[in-house]
């Protein structure tokens, strides 16, 4: 494949259908659902998803947890307001981060947050402009954090978000998320019981989401477009429980694109799951061949994203853009806190 242009991933989105708020009910979303073979598509409430699983299934999860990333400040020097969004914790209390504004932030720059109850001090300018930080503060960093940091929204949110336990999954476990892998909003714990009371396998797997996913592709050639890299871990447990269900005939569904990319980042050729924890920056497109997920149960995504792009490997770019203006017109809500799809 020479060449995969972004505009070939366009369509027409009114603003008004992204969601802005969640649901007071998580599973009383929509859920339409996609053949991937004949392109055909149906209506439903995503309760009814325990419809279309059967028993031998294997569902996958990504359990791991958004932290509350966002940090609004001040300069020391100017008494500037500052905002600082945690990416990734590089060692002990340096993280990288993204500051805005950050022009003015070079190597030395100090910030305090919450009348100083943390302080902060650029330490170093890596890659995309992104700046490592050092965080001062007394007691223990997860505490600090909770009290004076705020969910990180994806951009196209404009509204503050009243509880912050909303974006987060009914199962989130691990911290290091910087966006929630909003698939998995969808689920309430008695939904995940029916699953299981209904012969069908849980696994949770972990990756922690970077912001990268909402990155725009810049290239017009998509192939150009590099990842971003983010960690991902695989238990022992979970990597059977997947190998067994390919082995016995049954389905690998994966919740989200986040638990797509770790299982086919931990597999091999032959389609065999390792347990392990990596790093990965797997970018599937049309074209790709998974060597194990057979069904995924996503939200609707941006024109033109890697989401997008990800999901028309699956069921090829006609259907996909075809079931996405037919939910336009139904009226669907599109992005985090959106309505669901599931391609079988």
């Amino acid at each position: 494949m020479e060449e995969l242009l972004k505009k070939d991933f366009y369509f027409d989105l009114p603003e008004e259908l992204i969601a802005q708020d969640p649901l007071e009910d998580r599973s009383s979303s929509r859920l339409m659902c996609l053949d991937k073979k004949t392109g055909e598509v149906s209506h439903h409430i995503f309760k009814d998803i325990i419809d279309y699983l059967k028993p031998g299934d294997c569902l996958v999860l990504n359990n791991t947890k958004v932290i509350p990333a966002r940090l609004l400040g001040v300069k020391e020097d100017t008494g500037a307001a500052i905002e600082v969004l945690l990416l990734k914790r590089r060692e002990g209390n340096v993280w990288e981060t993204l500051v805005r504004p950050g022009k003015k932030c070079k190597v030395g720059a100090r910030f305090s947050f919450g009348d100083g109850l943390l302080k902060a001090e650029v330490v170093d300018v890596v890659e995309e402009g992104n700046r490592l930080v050092r965080f001062e503060f007394d007691g223990i960093f997860e505490e600090v954090l909770d009290k004076l940091g705020e969910m990180p929204l994806p951009p196209y949110i404009t509204h503050k978000l009243q509880d912050k336990t909303r974006y987060q999954t009914v199962y989130a476990k691990y911290e290091g998320s910087a966006a929630a892998p909003t698939a998995g909003l969808h689920f309430t714990k008695e939904l995940l019981k029916k699953i299981e009371d209904k012969g069908v396998k849980i696994v949770y797997v972990t990756l922690h989401v970077g912001l990268g996913t909402f990155r725009p592709v810049k290239e017009e050639n998509v192939l150009k477009h590099h990842m971003h890299s983010e960690f991902y871990q695989v238990s022992p447990e979970a990597a059977e429980a997947i190998n067994d269900t390919k082995k016995n005939g049954g389905r690998v569904i994966c919740v989200g694109t986040t638990s797509c990319r770790t299982i086919e980042s931990a597999s091999d050729e032959s389609g065999m799951v390792h347990a392990g924890s990596d790093n990965t920056e797997i970018f599937i497109y049309p074209g790709y061949k998974f060597k194990v997920l057979d069904c995924l149960i996503t939200n609707f995504h941006l024109p033109e994203s890697t989401l997008i792009m990800l999901v028309s490997a699956l069921a090829g770019k006609d259907h996909v853009l075809n079931a996405y203006n037919e939910a336009i017109r139904e009226r669907y809500r599109f992005f985090s806190f959106g309505d669901a799809m599931f391609i079988s």
